[in-house]
C-alpha cells in the first residue's frame, strides 16, 4: 500500500513537474512577443524620426512667402519638404474666424478617412513637434480652397496617423472642415508610390479644382513616400 501511494505521488510530482515547465516556457514565449512589440515599434520610430533629423543637413522650406502657392501657382527648384522637417511654417493663413489649437499646435481643420478610420485635427505647420501630435498642411493654399493642398502624417506602422493609408483605393471618400465649419468630400483619384525627392504631386496644376494630397512613408521603407491624390466632390 506504501508503495503504490509513493508510487501515485511520484506520478503527481511528474505532472506537476511537466504543468509547470509548460507554464515557465508560456511566460518566457509571451515575454518574447512582448520585448519584439517593443523592440518594433522603437525601431518604427526611429524610422519616421530620420526625415525629420535630416533637416539639419539639408535645405527645404523657408518661412517667407516665396514658398507659398497662391491660386496653384507652382514655384521653383520644390525639394520634398517632408524630408526636411524643422520648426518652420507653411505660411498658411489663419481664417478671419480666430485661431484654434490642438495641444498647443495652431489647427485649421479636420480630416476624416472612414477607410482607415482617421478622424484627425489637421494642423497648420509641419514640425518635428507637430506632427508627433496630428497630421499637418505641408503646401498649398489651405484646405478647402482652389488648389492642391499637401497633408502629411507619419506612419507608425500601428494604425496611427496615415499608418494605414497603403489601404487607401480609387473612389474612397475623403472629408475635409475647415475652420469655417464647411465639410467637403473629396474622392481618391489616384495613389501611387514614389521617391523622396519627387515633389511634382505638390504644384500640378489643378485648373482651379480643390484638391488634397496625402503623403507619407511606405511600411518598409521610411525614404519612400505613398502619395494619394484626391479632388473634391
Amino acid at each position: 500500500m506504501s508503495s503504490r501511494f509513493s508510487m501515485m505521488n511520484s506520478k503527481h510530482s511528474k505532472i506537476m513537474t511537466i504543468i509547470l515547465i509548460v507554464v515557465i516556457v508560456a511566460i518566457l514565449i509571451l515575454l518574447g512577443f512582448w520585448a519584439y512589440d517593443v523592440y518594433k515599434e522603437y525601431n518604427t520610430f526611429e524610422d519616421t524620426e530620420q526625415p525629420v533629423e535630416e533637416f539639419q543637413h539639408q535645405s527645404g522650406m523657408t518661412n517667407n512667402n516665396n514658398n507659398q502657392v497662391e491660386n496653384n501657382t507652382p514655384i521653383g527648384n520644390v525639394t520634398n519638404p517632408y524630408d526636411n522637417i524643422g520648426s518652420v511654417s507653411n505660411n498658411v493663413t489663419q481664417p478671419s474666424s480666430g485661431v484654434q489649437t490642438y495641444k498647443g499646435f495652431v489647427k485649421v481643420g479636420r480630416i476624416e478617412i472612414p477607410k482607415t478610420n482617421v478622424d484627425l485635427p489637421v494642423l497648420a505647420e509641419v514640425t518635428k513637434e507637430s506632427i508627433e501630435t496630428s497630421v499637418a498642411i505641408l503646401y498649398g493654399p489651405g484646405l478647402n480652397k482652389p488648389g492642391n493642398t499637401v497633408i502629411v502624417g507619419h506612419n507608425y506602422r500601428n494604425g496611427m496617423f496615415f499608418s494605414d493609408n497603403k489601404k487607401i483605393a480609387i473612389g474612397d471618400k475623403i472629408y475635409i472642415t475647415d475652420l469655417e465649419g464647411k465639410r467637403v468630400t473629396y474622392i481618391v483619384y489616384n495613389t501611387y508610390e514614389t521617391t523622396a525627392e519627387d515633389s511634382d504631386y505638390m504644384t500640378r496644376d489643378t485648373n482651379g479644382a480643390m484638391e488634397i494630397s496625402l503623403s507619407t512613408c511606405t511600411d518598409y521603407d521610411s525614404s519612400r513616400r505613398i502619395i494619394i491624390w484626391a479632388k473634391a466632390e
